[in-house]
């Protein structure tokens, strides 16, 4: 009895991922090829940035399914990149455009460093002030009674 019920669960636990697993056949490996590059690239809209190859959530699933469809009527990367992004807008693809709204992603970290590597140097090489030469010479005097 329990071999039964165990051979039983094994068989619709098989049955149940075989529903679930969506298979993507193409006719041409090219196609294949590009159809697993684009759902690497393409960022689920739902998910915590991660791509629609590894999301579950159900709109992946759909981004998936549209993916196949455009690869499967001829269209290239190019084509299937823009219909996404003017469904989803330019998040959904994992390399954003550089425009006007996106440019500060750029710029900042480039002028955070400059402006580190700008005040490091400037830091080396300020001369001492009057202050610090005047503090200096009150520690040598000190120094010169003690002994």
């Amino acid at each position: 009895m329990k071999l039964t019920v165990i051979w039983l669960a094994i068989c619709l636990s098989a049955l149940a991922y075989g529903i679930t697993e969506d298979k993507f056949q193409f006719e041409d490996p090219e196609q294949t090829k590009l159809f697993l590059e684009l759902t690497k690239e393409l960022r689920c809209p739902k998910c915590q940035n991660q791509n629609i190859a590894d999301s579950d959530a159900m709109i992946a699933v759909d981004l998936k399914r549209k993916v196949h469809q455009l690869v499967q009527q001829g269209n290239d990367k190019e084509q299937v990149v823009d219909f996404m992004k003017q469904r989803y807008g330019d998040f959904v693809y994992y390399q954003p455009p550089v425009n006007s709204m996106t440019i500060w992603l750029w710029l900042i970290p480039l002028l955070f460093i400059l402006g580190t590597l700008t005040w490091i140097v400037r830091s080396r090489k300020v001369p001492p002030q009057q202050e610090d030469s005047d503090r200096l010479k009150q520690a040598e005097d000190i120094l010169e009674r003690d002994e």
